[in-house]
């Protein structure tokens, strides 16, 4: 899959660029993803993570309450022409903008369920148990929902299509009995929950608002064009998949294979969204997908956000236990956060600041996984921002940018203090990298014995700070030592 502009040889790096609440005091935020993309290609980042360019059922929605797709802020509906985050116009000027200056864009496709209906109808449904979806709880009545979706303000441009709830499988609200609750549509048509889903809560096809029915004719059809439509307006190369443990994954498998058939789409990128922290149940979807996605690994985010909370008690050496990244390191996203794990957020699991420089490490600077960077660690925001790490991170990018290359060799010996070194290319130095997690560790006990290769006589100095060097014996090793902010960079002093 590409990750990068053709051609390249710098390692591929990918930046989500929003937070939940990301808005710009000034422009729209396609305007300032714009602006920022010469800064973002400097700092070494080749693909954007954009948030759903849709149109939301509010003006202020995110796009993942979507209402229409084929919307992209060009239509006068749900209240406004833009979307929260600007014009069509916006989108494309800004989406050009980044391809100049090399940098790739990921298109979030929400393709689960639908919000905003323009009118309510009347059918047949049955409400189910919210914890077993397998297991009915009433007997099939009437029901009046909102699943009529007509689009008023579009009128027909780019599709034809109109949404009724012949094309969705369940809702969560009953306007005739004034009810909250899963309830399953029922009629001749309907074939009930697809098979094809992930089994918590029994079938986990439902999560919210209007749930799409992917197994209709007309639903396919729709879903297929658009992905073709929005990737040739956008010049995009690919895709975040939203929540795809509720969507049936024959649909998505050949969603993507049917967006891919295409001349300049061979190496269309895709990364899905499987939210779990047990790699047992992502493993099945993996096999599923044959290569045609990569995989956020969740797991290994979870991880670090113990490490996090767990503060000296965790065993660095058991990072990347249970990770997608150490299972299978080609179909792996590695992160640190994003917007769905800020504080206050659905999936809260933050990786607190005492760990944030040392998961940015071992997802940077290592050659296993493909990272991506969170907008709210690297710009100044309201909600999660902290001066030291965007700091640090735009270190670390440097350093993976500049020197992390070739192979690696680990020294995961010390519960508090691990090291790994990168050997270099005949491009890229290589680099040495040690982390800890306890900032008082007995000076002894915080350096790291790490062979560096070919670099015998040499020295090394800190990337932080340069006064600090390390002397590489005849053989090739050197003791590295951490620093008291628990991640080193070491790297070979240039001879004159």
């Amino acid at each position: 899959m590409q990750l990068g502009p053709d051609g390249s040889s710098q390692n591929p790096t990918m930046v989500q660029f929003f937070t939940w609440d990301a808005r710009h005091p000034d422009i729209s935020w396609w305007e300032h993803f714009a602006k920022e993309a010469p800064h973002l290609a400097a700092l070494g980042f080749t693909q954007t993570w954009l948030p759903p360019p849709n149109k939301a059922m509010e003006p202020t929605g995110r796009g993942y309450d979507a209402y229409d797709l084929w919307d992209i802020g060009e239509f006068d509906q749900k209240g406004s022409v833009a979307t929260r985050w600007g014009t069509k116009e916006d989108l494309l000027r800004a989406c050009d903008v980044a391809r100049q200056f090399g940098i790739n864009v990921i298109i979030d496709a929400v393709l689960n369920h639908k919000l905003g209906a323009d009118r309510m109808e009347n059918f047949r449904a049955v409400r189910v148990d919210p914890l077993n979806r397998l297991r009915d709880i009433e007997e099939e009545r009437p029901v009046k929902g909102w699943t009529a979706f007509d689009f008023p303000g579009r009128l027909g441009k780019y599709s034809s299509m109109q949404w009724n709830f012949h094309h969705f499988t369940g809702l969560d609200w009953d306007e005739l009995t004034q009810t909250n609750g899963v309830f399953r549509i029922c009629s001749e048509r309907h074939k009930g929950w697809s098979r094809w889903v992930d089994t918590e809560n029994g079938n986990y096809d439902y999560l919210l608002g209007i749930d799409i029915d992917h197994r209709h004719p007309e639903v396919r059809s729709d879903l297929f064009s658009w992905g073709s439509w929005i990737l040739d307006t956008t010049g995009a190369c690919g895709f975040r998949l939203d929540a795809i443990k509720h969507m049936d994954r024959k649909f998505l498998l050949e969603f993507i294979k049917r967006t891919r058939n295409h001349p300049t789409r061979k190496r269309l990128f895709a990364v899905s969204e499987f939210w779990s922290a047990n790699l047992r149940c992502i493993t099945p979807y993996i096999r599923a997908f044959h290569g045609q996605t990569s995989f956020f690994d969740v797991p290994l985010h979870e991880n670090f956000h113990r490490a996090s909370k767990a503060g000296v008690s965790y065993d660095l050496r058991t990072i990347f236990k249970g990770s997608l990244v150490k299972l299978r390191p080609g179909d792996a996203v590695t992160f640190v956060d994003n917007h769905d794990t800020q504080v206050g957020q659905s999936l809260e699991s933050w990786v607190d600041t005492n760990f944030k420089a040392q998961a940015y490490a071992l997802i940077l600077l290592r050659c296993h996984g493909y990272p991506c960077v969170f907008y709210g660690d690297l710009y100044p925001n309201d909600e999660c921002f902290d001066e030291g790490t965007s700091r640090t991170l735009k270190q670390l990018l440097f350093a993976r940018k500049s020197f992390a290359y070739g192979p690696m060799v680990d020294y995961f010996e010390h519960r508090n203090c691990i090291g790994f070194v990168r050997m270099g290319d005949s491009d890229h130095a290589g680099c040495a990298v040690v982390l800890s997690n306890d900032p008082l560790l007995d000076p002894s006990m915080s350096k790291v014995r790490m062979n560096v290769g070919l670099h015998q006589g040499a020295t090394f100095r800190s990337l932080f700070d340069g006064t600090r060097t390390v002397s590489i014996d005849h053989d090739g090793w050197g003791a590295f030592p951490s620093s008291e902010n628990c991640v080193e960079v070491w790297i070979k002093t240039r001879e004159h």
